[in-house]
């Protein structure tokens, strides 16, 4: 668990793996996982007004508004209260990494550095509980009953958005998106970059500067 209230960005291309580090962060340092995607997700399965804003830019091939994006992420990160967290999906731009810095002080912004080829080969193999966001990847994190969710017993289905051509054209969009996010983090000395192929050649690695930084 942790000593002190570490709270972090994590960064990292669609299929990244961001999404399981984030779960393994968590479930060996006792801290929330907060997930815009997921925020946003679950909105639109409710039908809530937040939901059906969402709903609509996505419908027209349009990302969701910052203003919708930062509201509702600072609501969670409020809702969270004097914890540690994982900060998944934000910021993506410069203003959000301001809106957060103007809030939160951040301890670490953790980079994935994957191959693109890598991340295109990976997505075939990921799947997903859509009402939890619970993400399994199989050869790594396999549910323990195939295509079924571990928590519900409910099917896990694949998203439309991991084809190959799809992943390929996102990947090029994350790096236009992030790069000059990274680099203002990397201004404040905030960046702790982890390059590799797999989630379980990075997560030892990723363990040790955990550990230090949190025990520091």
């Amino acid at each position: 668990m942790y000593t002190k209230i570490f709270r972090a960005v994590i960064i990292g291309a669609p299929g990244s793996g961001k999404g399981t580090i984030s779960t393994l962060i968590c479930k060996n340092h006792g801290c929330v996982h907060i997930s815009t995607g997921d925020i946003l997700r679950q909105n639109i399965m409710k039908n809530t007004d937040l939901g059906k804003k969402a709903k609509q830019y996505i419908a027209e091939g349009q990302l969701v508004p910052d203003s919708i994006v930062t509201k509702t992420t600072l609501a969670r990160i409020t809702e969270v209260g004097n914890r540690s967290y994982i900060l998944d999906g934000f910021p993506r731009n410069i203003a959000q990494a301001e809106a957060l810095a103007a809030r939160e002080q951040i301890d670490a912004v953790i980079t994935l550095d994957i191959p693109h080829d890598v991340i295109i080969d990976r997505v075939r193999n990921r799947w997903i509980h859509a009402p939890s966001g619970r993400v399994y990847n199989i050869g790594f994190q396999d549910p323990k009953v195939p295509g079924r969710d571990d928590v519900t017993g409910e099917p896990l289905t694949q998203r439309e958005d991991d084809k190959p051509e799809v992943v390929a054209k996102r990947l090029q969009l994350y790096d236009e998106l992030m790069n000059p996010v990274i680099a203002w983090y990397e201004k404040k000395g905030l960046v702790a970059n982890f390059k590799g192929k797999q989630t379980k050649e990075i997560w030892p690695r990723m363990e040790l500067y955990l550990n230090d930084r949190i025990n520091a």
